[in-house]
């Protein structure tokens, strides 16, 4: 259940997060979308704005190469337009103004828009308006070239071959004879201005329609700076992948939460079976240590027993033998049920400042008799150094390890005691032999309880160094001697 809830809450994340990186996909798309947009209506704009100088400027649809020229350069100074140009329907140029445009603009002129690497090439027909007088065609409007002036397009004037008389009674005022009707005065008519566009009076259909073909104005060309536009594109994606990064880091963080909640729950439930089965190992090990007592008191009895029995003088030889050897066993089952009450007891460390070499000192005279059974050497060597220690605890640790040493030793071997003060201020405790040592296959096991590798052994001994040494927060560790042997070292002792 636990795991098919977890599953389907990281699925939920993941689709959290899969769903937001789309939205920020979109969202970038569309931003784009709207960043080529803006650029495509402005290009339009500018077309626009050409479409209203030519009509400001044209005077029977034709305008000056000049002056498009001049507004032209002025409409280029705006910012991100790189060129503009007009264009004859034949693809040549009629008026430019900023950056030459491309040849292949001039020599393939279609209606479009072209997105290079750096700029935007857009080409619109030129849209002047209607003509309801020529039926609703489009206006086009006749670029006159540099040089050129308007009175070379319109046709000679004819001569007057009138006699001079007739004109000079033209030129002479009339009088006014009495009884003579006088003519209605008259306005004066007004001169209309001459159409914007449109094929002049003067001009014949075929000569307009030639001049239209060749010097009409028929695309514009206006190329933009796509500065701007990859600016805009690159600041959305970094706003969108930041927003994405951080979205992402969130639904992370939900799900590193909910992990942690979980590992957290498990560890309460794991905690409390922890704890039930300390109890109950607490309560097996009080009832196993008081059985131990309660045997104990029973084998001492049978040892005075035996004892008495040895000492009767009235007894059989065999009789007494049996009796020692009874007693022998009763010591031995004696020594493993005190080490047995010793480790179930755990220790608690009460340190006060503790003479270290006296208590190897009188720990070995303790073991004197052992070492003269079987002629073991024992050597002392190191400062005098004052710790922080439990006093009976520390007797504990270097008695179990140098019984430990002398029980591994045959007959002749030696045991020695190193003391020193490392290079931190601590101190440490090394108990050196020159036994068999310990094979490597065991080395991880001799500090567990009831491994032995000694036919004398309990399998406490080390155990109780090291519960021992735990109490005071020491370290214990063993290591193989250079020459042959063993090496117990107990470090971290604090020196006062």
């Amino acid at each position: 259940m636990s795991s098919r809830r977890n599953g389907i809450a990281y699925s939920l994340l993941i689709l959290a997060g899969v769903l937001i990186c789309s939205w920020q996909s979109v969202e970038h798309l569309r931003a784009r979308e709207s960043a080529r947009s803006a650029l495509l209506n402005r290009a339009l704009d500018i077309s626009n704005t050409l479409g209203g100088i030519i009509r400001s400027q044209a005077v029977f649809g034709m305008v000056f190469q000049t002056r498009l020229e001049v507004a032209l350069r002025e409409l280029t100074k705006s910012g991100g337009l790189k060129s503009v140009a007009l264009l004859y329907a034949s693809g040549e140029v009629a008026a430019s103004a900023g950056q030459p445009v491309r040849p292949e603009t001039e020599a393939s002129v279609k209606e479009g828009v072209e997105w290079g690497r750096d700029e935007l090439t857009v080409v619109n027909p030129v849209d002047l308006g209607t003509s309801a007088e020529d039926g609703g065609k489009p206006q086009t409007s006749i670029v006159i070239p540099e040089g050129q002036t308007m009175e070379q397009y319109r046709p000679p004037r004819p001569r007057e071959d009138r006699p001079r008389e007739d004109k000079a009674k033209e030129d002479k005022p009339k009088v006014d004879t009495p009884g003579e009707d006088k003519p209605r005065e008259t306005r004066p008519r007004e001169r209309r201005p001459p159409p914007t566009f449109g094929r002049p009076s003067w001009m014949d259909e075929r000569r307009y329609q030639d001049l239209v073909n060749k010097q009409g104005v028929h695309y514009f060309v206006v190329s933009l700076s796509t500065d701007d536009y990859w600016a805009a594109v690159r600041a959305d994606l970094r706003t969108r992948l930041l927003m994405a990064g951080v979205a992402l880091v969130a639904v992370g963080g939900l799900a590193l939460a909910w992990r942690n909640s979980n590992r957290f729950s498990n560890l309460q439930l794991d905690l409390l079976r922890a704890d039930e089965m300390n109890r109950h190992l607490q309560e097996m090990n009080l009832a196993a240590a008081g059985l131990a007592h309660e045997t104990r008191n029973p084998l001492n009895i049978i040892r005075g027993f035996a004892q008495m029995i040895s000492r009767r003088d009235d007894a059989p030889g065999d009789i007494r033998e049996t009796s020692w050897r009874i007693a022998d066993e009763v010591d031995r089952v004696t020594e493993r049920l005190n080490g047995f009450i010793a480790y179930s007891r755990p220790p608690e460390a009460k340190p006060a400042p503790t003479d270290l070499k006296a208590v190897v000192t009188d720990v070995a005279r303790t073991l004197e008799s052992d070492r003269e059974d079987k002629d073991i050497q024992f050597e002392l060597d190191g400062p005098d150094l004052i710790v922080q220690a439990d006093e009976s605890l520390l007797r504990q640790v270097v008695f179990n390890l140098l019984l430990n040493a002398i029980q591994a030793l045959q007959r002749g071997g030696k045991v020695s005691v190193l003391l020193a003060k490392d290079p931190g201020g601590a101190a440490s405790l090394e108990v050196r032999d020159n036994g068999p040592g310990v094979p490597e296959s065991v080395r991880e096991d001799i500090f567990r309880p009831y491994f032995t590798a000694s036919e004398q052994g309990t399998g406490l001994g080390l155990a109780v160094v090291r519960q021992a040494v735990l109490a005071h927060r020491w370290d214990v560790s063993y290591a193989p001697s250079e020459d042959r042997g063993a090496v117990f070292r107990v470090s971290g002792l604090q020196v006062v």
